[in-house]
């Protein structure tokens, strides 16, 4: 199976990693300049479980000719998704997959529109990772899963050899019969963590030791519960049991998105808030009708109007 890793960052680059060092047929599709470190100084995985250096990477640049890969693993934040389908467009055959790992659900609707429903796969990945000063990925936790399935439900041929190619991987994959309740669960907790975070500025534990901390998170939770709920998506009592250890145990845990603000940094605010509301209908109004998802969309926003007068 010829694998296309669409960059080579953080999540790509890790994930990526692991299925070359696996002796998976991968190659890296990214700029000259990340192309030419990874030729002198090959990739580099620092990692909880098991630090690795991936000598000779097989990489390609947009532009170049080559023939369609098997399997596309595209993993770039959500407002690069338009800059990194044309980048691999040209790579993409008829018997092409494509495995997003992408947060929020829009990335769904814009490549089955590109690309037919039947290319496309619904996917998602659990990891805590980023990239260094040197650029070298470093995974942050032990947490190291993808999980994936058809977009209609049910299990196939084809999605069991992708399982089987990534079995060896040294990464946990699960294949799901419901990838598109899974996407909705994920895309509920992020944005209940993202929205918190951002909009308290602080930890899960700073929020729950705040006056009304804990009534913050409960509420965004629920908001964006009915969201889902509103679009046929109704969370388990194992979602429950998941979130409420996740959300109200007072830990040191943010979202990424505020690791974003902080850095002063682009963030997914409109993929992974602004499009669950506007999702919503009248779902999300909130306690007294005031909406917390709003307001944190809105604040999200306002940081960004502002990085664009000062950068």
């Amino acid at each position: 199976m010829r694998i296309l890793v669409v960059g080579a960052g953080a999540v790509g680059g890790y994930f990526g990693g692991r299925l070359a060092a696996a002796g998976q047929d991968v190659t890296f599709l990214v700029r000259a300049g990340r192309a030419e470190k990874l030729e002198r100084e090959g990739l580099v995985i620092s990692s909880p479980r098991g630090d690795l250096t991936l000598h000779e990477v097989k990489t390609i640049l947009a532009g170049v000719n080559a023939e369609p890969f098997d399997l596309v693993l595209l993993s770039c934040k959500a407002y690069s998704l338009d800059d990194a389908i044309d980048s691999f467009a040209p790579l993409v055959g008829e018997s092409t997959l494509i495995l997003p790992m992408l947060n929020g659900m829009r990335h769904i609707d814009v490549l089955t529109a590109k690309f037919g429903a039947s290319r496309v796969l619904g996917g998602q990945c659990v990891i805590a990772a980023t990239l260094n000063a040197q650029q070298h990925v470093v995974h942050l936790n032990d947490m190291h899963a993808i999980t994936f399935g058809e977009l209609a439900g049910g299990t196939s041929e084809r999605v069991q050899a992708i399982a089987d190619a990534m079995a060896g991987a040294s990464f946990d994959v699960s294949v799901s019969d419901n990838i598109l309740l899974r996407m909705w669960e994920k895309w509920v907790f992020l944005a209940t963590l993202a929205a918190s975070t951002c909009l308290m500025r602080g930890s899960v534990g700073d929020i729950l030791a705040a006056p009304d901390g804990k009534r913050v998170i409960e509420n965004l939770l629920g908001e964006c519960r009915a969201v889902a709920e509103h679009n046929g998506f109704t969370m388990g009592s194992d979602f429950d049991a998941r979130a409420t250890q996740t959300l109200f145990t007072p830990t040191p845990l943010t979202a990424s998105m505020l690791r974003d603000v902080e850095n002063h940094a682009h963030t997914e605010a409109d993929h992974i808030l602004g499009d669950l509301i506007s999702r919503g209908g009248d779902a999300q109004k909130g306690e007294h009708g005031l909406s917390l998802l709003r307001i944190a969309h809105s604040h999200l926003k306002t940081y960004e109007a502002r990085q664009t007068r000062t950068s």
